[in-house]
């Protein structure tokens, strides 16, 4: 299994949106950024990721999994463009804040850290491991 993290403004598109898709889930669309498209195409079903609410908040705030492996984004008919679906699996007790990532050594080399304006990333598993523990999960 593979970790992710999927960044949202939450005037966008909010956890409490995903959390409302239910088991049905929600494409990950409207990603126009090659790297990050290309990491949705390296998804593979039962991938887990944090949901991140991005611009204001700064902070993840849950879990999801990927439920569908990259297809075409439906909301463009340029084929440049794939997303996968994520369904969400539950809140973290406590929302991590991007300042708690930064000011954590060991999380140093995440990709939130050194490039945060991408809007999907890979997590590694130590990553995973300790922001689940910093968010009670």
């Amino acid at each position: 299994m593979a970790y992710w993290l999927f960044k949202s403004e939450t005037s966008t598109w909010s956890w409490d949106q995903q959390v409302a898709k239910g088991e049905a889930g929600e494409e990950w669309d409207g990603v126009r950024n090659y790297q990050a498209r290309n990491f949705m195409r390296e998804m593979k079903l039962g991938d887990q990721g944090f949901f991140y609410h991005s611009q204001k908040d700064r902070e993840i705030v849950g879990t999801v999994e990927v439920i569908a492996e990259a297809h075409q984004d439906s909301t463009t008919e340029d084929d440049r463009w794939d997303c996968v679906d994520i369904k969400a699996l539950g809140p973290l007790k406590s929302p991590v804040h991007l300042d708690q990532v930064k000011a954590d050594p060991r999380l140093a080399d995440m990709v939130l850290v050194k490039n945060s304006r991408l809007s999907v990333q890979p997590v590694t598993k130590a990553e995973w491991d300790i922001i689940c523990a910093m968010g009670g999960v």
